[in-house]
């Protein structure tokens, strides 16, 4: 936990940060507003453990397999860049993204797409699965070979089953997969101290950091107070994906950002709640 800076507006406040990968950035936008932070990071993001499946998908992508491709969160872009860079096929990984008929769902994967340089043909309005079928709607599918960038622990029938229903055929690939970032009793503390009314706002930035929070408090028992934690506790969500893995376990959000789903967007709408910038 991170000693707040008292002047600050947003002293005495604690807010956890269940986030993983740009933990020490997001932990340091709330700190210089002078909250404290409580970190324990949920869920951490690996490469697929076997390779073959990823590079196979990246050499029929690469040989013009693909028309279109779905692209559903930005750290799959990623990981499938850094997959082709290790094979040597980057270069021709990012010309043939150019030349593809591009959907992307949400602004993290058209931003991942921008640094390479390059703009999605098509965004999906809402950044929901109903949303990437709502875009696709637009588009005559007949006969397309479509890739699919998947993300695990997560139920992908309904959109694969749209694109074999409108008469394209799909090859779908998942680059990454999740693991446990924390021990068990590490997050049994934070179900505690949420029990204890000791957290202000708790800020979640993935459905999966929801889906672990709960899968350890079944295990341990918890269930009933963590969920007086989080009834006594504003949460945080970075945006509408996350907001519905919440719903799904009956828990309200009270904070988000309006449009911009990233960290300094969630960082000021958690001090815009709290009553200071």
């Amino acid at each position: 936990m991170a000693r707040p800076d008292s002047g600050a507006p947003l002293s005495g406040r604690v807010i956890a940060i269940p986030e993983t990968r740009e933990l020490d950035l997001f932990a340091r936008m709330i700190e210089e507003r002078g909250a404290t932070t409580l970190r324990c990071p949920l869920i951490a993001i690996h490469d697929a453990p076997d390779p073959a499946p990823i590079d196979g998908w990246l050499r029929r992508f690469n040989d013009g397999g693909c028309d279109d491709l779905i692209l559903l969160t930005g750290e799959g872009l990623r990981r499938l860049a850094g997959f082709a860079r290790r094979a040597g096929i980057e270069q021709r990984f990012v010309a043939r993204l150019g030349e593809a008929r591009t959907l992307t769902r949400g602004p993290k994967p058209e931003k991942a797409l921008r640094d390479l340089g390059l703009r999605a043909t098509l965004a999906a309005e809402t950044p929901t699965t109903d949303g990437v079928i709502a875009a696709l709607m637009t588009l005559d599918l007949t006969g397309r070979q479509v890739g699919v960038q998947l993300y695990p622990d997560a139920t992908h029938a309904k959109l694969l089953g749209y694109i074999a229903a409108s008469g394209a055929t799909a090859d779908p690939v998942t680059p990454y997969v999740y693991a446990s970032a924390t021990e068990d009793r590490q997050v049994e503390e934070l179900i505690g101290r949420l029990g204890d009314g000791a957290v202000d706002v708790i800020a979640f930035t993935s459905g999966p950091q929801v889906r672990r929070l709960f899968t350890v408090a079944d295990a341990a028992g918890m269930t009933g107070r963590l969920r007086a934690g989080l009834a006594r506790t504003k949460i945080a969500a970075v945006g509408p994906i996350v907001a519905a893995a919440l719903e799904q376990h009956g828990v309200a959000v009270a904070i988000a950002p309006r449009e911009s789903y990233f960290l300094k967007p969630l960082a000021n709408a958690i001090a815009d709640a709290l009553g200071a910038r």
